[in-house]
């Protein structure tokens, strides 16, 4: 199955494509030394910003955030009640099978701890720990992503005071201008192409991805600590329920029919009205 965001990257894609060719020749808007200007100084000022080592980080989450298909809340929730199931039925020992079973870094740590047999209160401590600079390291990744966003458009303005220079520099010569006039344009549009069509779009889908597994880990931990307490799994179930959307959830509504039984709602009712009953003739 295709992905729907793919289907509409090409969509709107082809209809940016589609403004510039309609305006004239595709041509016009590609310039070699407007592309090495905003490019080059922009990375340039990255490299002297941030480390190497950094940048590489940055690279390896992109790839991770595109690359890398998104867990759902409901496959954790079913792993966690199926974990919980084999621990009331196994031993809480026999997770440790499981635990090298698990694609997400997150939960195998969570399950090492339990397998461990460290207190709730110490999985809590470690987890939250662990949540806390996983947040960190996320937030770091994205806001340099951001400033290599912000250098775009200013050396994009740079490419084009360069381009303006070069053209009052040949002032009267009319291939001078003619050379320096798509320099001084085509600089700002890249400029603002990188940073608004690649670069902010890319710490969005960063953040997007820290909220989701920040949400996920979450889940793990509320669930690793259930298990740990031995808690029932329908309740498990029902209280991990609670991270999902209404439409998500698998439970239905609770009829009226069983808050009736439960709560004894028309037996009152009829010992109400038989004690109206009862009072009306006295009067």
């Amino acid at each position: 199955m295709i992905n729907k965001n793919f289907l509409g990257l090409l969509f709107c894609c082809a209809l940016f494509l589609a403004g510039f060719v309609i305006n004239g020749n595709i041509s016009l808007y590609f310039n070699l030394s407007g592309i090495m200007i905003v490019v080059g100084g922009t990375f340039a000022a990255a490299l002297v910003s941030f480390k190497v080592d950094q940048l590489y980080i940055v690279v390896r989450v992109l790839f991770a955030a595109y690359r890398r298909p998104v867990t759902k809340e409901t496959d954790i929730i079913n792993i966690l009640i199926d974990l919980s199931i084999r621990s009331r039925m196994e031993g809480i020992i026999t997770l440790q099978n499981m635990e090298n079973e698990t694609t997400v870094l997150f939960l195998r740590r969570a399950l090492a701890c339990l397998v461990d047999g460290y207190k709730i209160d110490q999985i809590r401590d470690i987890l939250n720990t662990e949540m806390y600079f996983f947040r960190l390291r996320r937030e770091d990744s994205e806001r340099v992503i951001r400033a290599i966003a912000d250098y775009f458009p200013a050396f994009g303005l740079i490419g084009s005071v360069v381009g303006l220079i070069a053209m009052l520099g040949g002032v009267g010569d009319t291939s001078v201008i003619l050379k320096s006039v798509p320099i001084a344009l085509t600089s700002t549009l890249y400029g603002l192409v990188f940073a608004n069509f690649f670069f902010l779009p890319f710490a969005a889908t960063v953040r997007e991805r820290t909220n989701h597994e920040l949400l996920l880990q979450k889940i793990i931990m509320e669930g690793v600590v259930a298990i740990n307490s031995e808690m029932n799994p329908v309740i498990l179930k029902t209280k991990l329920e609670s991270f999902l959307t209404p439409s998500e959830r698998d439970n239905k509504l609770l009829s009226y029919a069983k808050l009736k039984e439960r709560f004894k709602i028309e037996r009152e009712l009829q010992n109400e009205e038989a004690e109206e009953h009862e009072i009306v003739p006295r009067l």
